[in-house]
């Protein structure tokens, strides 16, 4: 229970600074502007959350941990964005807002775990 715990922390961690991001980013520049800035951004806070748990963790292999991730990312847009603050899907039409950055942190947790894997000593 511990693991699940702790795999699931640094999920929604990923996803609540995702989330920060669309809101400061809302009030300070376009949507366009703050969609590229998330696209750029959830990928970046998702390889600094796979570093911590690949090197202090490490429970999950780095596909197993990466579904993980993305699961609780998607599930927490479908669930708590879609359905209980916007009231709306409308979000999943947007590739750049949406499609991309779920790519983006499977691809940056699946990859960090590999590399870290691959290196144990760095």
């Amino acid at each position: 229970m511990k693991k699940i715990a702790i795999l699931m922390i640094h999920a929604l961690i990923g996803w609540g600074l995702c989330g920060a991001i669309i809101a400061v980013g809302r009030r300070l520049t376009t949507m366009e502007n703050t969609l590229i800035i998330h696209a750029v951004g959830a990928p970046l806070i998702f390889v600094l959350l796979s570093l911590v748990y690949f090197k202090f963790f490490h429970f999950t292999s780095p596909l197993a941990t990466a579904l993980l991730f993305i699961a609780v990312v998607v599930f927490m847009d479908v669930f708590l964005v879609g359905l209980f603050l916007e009231k709306s899907f409308a979000m999943f039409a947007s590739f750049l807002g949406t499609w991309l950055p779920f790519l983006l942190i499977f691809l940056a947790t699946y990859f960090t775990g590999r590399i870290v894997k691959a290196n144990p000593s760095s």
